[in-house]
């Protein structure tokens, strides 16, 4: 029951973050907005993913989409969008080249890959459970989320390092990015070592934290704006677009 309702608070609040950048993303389009939204909307299905297998029992839709969306895809978005906001339309679309042959040949290969263990009635089953090592969906979420991850991380903290000193509400944003996607980041290692106990906390504790850092970021714009910035990781490069 605790699982039940820890992934179903979670699935609320990535959806509630998902409708939020939506909103921004009507107000002022872009691209690395446009990035952050899919990002956060695969996450919301992986949570809805989850909610569904621990409230119902496993089956394999249920696991491959939560695996899919969860552990391969939603973390490269991010990195994109970050991608577009830190370096540039020219970065972005490079990176988005190189991430077309990641997602074709990861999301059939992870609909389709036989399973060589039984589907869990309960609890969070982890990759290592039901997918055979080697190259396959196992491989593509160490490689996306690892990668990912890493991008999103490694630009917030030279976000926080640049602008220490200019303005304490972007360095607070910046520091609850990085927790959130420390928070996912850490259930994934311990659900890929065996630990699934805490794996719906770091999933709400992610949503929540990284939401509240754009909230914090919407408070960061500058006095002449109107309108508020458009997407939560504009923090990362330290401005407000």
């Amino acid at each position: 029951m605790v699982d039940v309702a820890l992934s179903a608070l979670a699935a609320l609040a990535a959806t509630g973050f998902f409708v939020d950048l939506m909103r921004s993303y009507f107000v002022r389009p872009r691209q690395h907005v446009a990035a952050y939204t899919a990002g956060i909307g695969f996450f919301s299905l992986a949570t809805w993913a989850l909610f569904l297998g621990v409230t119902f029992g496993w089956a394999s839709a249920t696991f491959r989409t939560f695996y899919l969306f969860g552990a391969i895809i939603n973390v490269p978005f991010l990195a994109l969008g970050s991608m577009f906001l830190v370096a540039g339309r020219r970065s972005g679309h490079a990176m988005l080249f190189f991430l077309f042959p990641l997602f074709a040949i990861s999301v059939p290969m992870t609909l389709s890959e036989p399973l060589v263990g039984a589907l869990p009635p309960d609890g969070v089953p982890a990759g290592s459970d039901l997918f055979a090592s080697g190259f396959g969906p196992r491989m593509w979420a160490a490689v996306s989320g690892g990668t990912g991850t890493t991008v999103l991380i490694v630009l917030a903290v030279v976000s926080i390092v640049r602008f220490w000193t200019r303005d304490r509400r972007i360095i607070t944003a910046n520091l609850l990015i990085v927790a959130g996607t420390a928070a996912a980041a850490g259930g994934g290692t311990g659900l890929a070592l065996g630990e699934a106990s805490g794996f719906a906390v770091s999933l709400l504790a992610a949503a929540t934290l990284i939401w509240t850092g754009f909230r914090v970021a919407q408070g960061a714009r500058a006095p002449h704006l109107t309108e508020p910035p458009s997407n939560p990781l504009s923090v990362v490069r330290g401005r407000v677009p």
